[in-house]
């Protein structure tokens, strides 16, 4: 499994083209095919290619929603 840093993770923010990925409790998930994140935007809340464990505490679902494709670790 691929490892990731914060700065690489900023990466795959999904604009031009780039896939859209967040990462969660250390795990990054693969969000670019979810119409919710549709060009690395979720809600005009929060932004792919950032760790959203902190933001999650906040959110109005539970973390059964993060059920998309693990692509690696945060390190």
């Amino acid at each position: 499994m691929k490892e990731f840093t914060l700065e690489e993770l900023k990466q795959y923010n999904g604009q031009d083209g780039k896939p859209a990925y967040v990462a969660y409790k250390g795990m990054v998930y693969d969000v670019t095919e979810s119409a919710m994140w549709a060009d690395g935007d979720h809600e005009g809340m929060h932004a792919a290619g950032e760790d959203l464990t902190e933001a999650h505490e906040d959110a109005p679902h539970d973390e059964h929603v993060i059920d998309f494709p693990e692509v690696g670790k945060l390190v």
